[in-house]
């Protein structure tokens, strides 16, 4: 007579306790904020640690004015080592800009994830860059502009790139913090046109200067 051996214990599933410890963090893609929308209070603060300033790749110190900075259009741009030589190249045009930018009543800053990088003392000193950078701590300004979100990390788009950074991006935005011009290299394959930056930033200071002098 043949049997029929059980070799594993008996469960009754409502026994069985769902486990909830596992989260998951829902997908949301990257939606950068475009010409026209308003960008929230931008906190930069006057700890000398955030700032790193170039004159001719060297480094320099001064005191630092944020209502000088907020007083005029500001062109905003982000920055990460990570993205090498094409991080590289938008900070070298943007360094050929920024006296054009100044001349045309607005300023330039730029906004880096790292801060004390022995490698962007470096970058600045060997193509003798005069550009500001601020440290953006935890990107918390990448995330208001939504240039960077935990949901969309950047090594979803781009090979190469193994830690989450922000999008690489160009913004001008007036003294009302409306944005006036936008930039956001998607693709690594196009750059940013320099006179629709002088344009936005003349625009954006001819705006403010008319409405001083009502």
């Amino acid at each position: 007579m043949l049997t029929t051996i059980n070799k594993y214990p008996f469960f009754d599933l409502s026994e069985i306790i769902p486990e909830n410890d596992i989260t998951y963090k829902k997908y949301q893609s990257l939606k950068p904020v475009k010409t026209g929308n308003l960008i929230p209070d931008i906190n930069l603060v006057t700890d000398y640690h955030r700032w790193k300033n170039f004159y001719n790749g060297a480094p320099t110190h001064g005191p630092i004015s944020l209502k000088h900075l907020f007083g005029k259009p500001l062109a905003i741009a982000f920055y990460s080592k990570q993205w090498q030589e094409r991080g590289v190249d938008q900070l070298k045009q943007l360094n050929a800009l920024q006296s054009e930018i100044k001349a045309n009543g607005g300023n330039l800053l730029i906004l880096t994830n790292e801060a004390g990088d022995d490698q962007l003392a470096k970058i600045t000193w060997e193509h003798s860059l005069s550009l500001n950078f601020y440290h953006d701590v935890n990107n918390e300004i990448a995330e208001k502009f939504r240039v960077y979100s935990e949901n969309d990390p950047t090594w979803n788009r781009f090979s190469g790139i193994d830690v989450n950074v922000p999008l690489l991006a160009v913004y001008v935005i007036d003294t009302d913090r409306h944005i006036v011009y936008d930039y956001v290299d998607r693709d690594l394959s196009s750059t940013f046109i320099a006179d629709d930056i002088i344009n936005a930033v003349y625009e954006a200071a001819l705006t403010n200067n008319r409405r001083k002098s009502a």
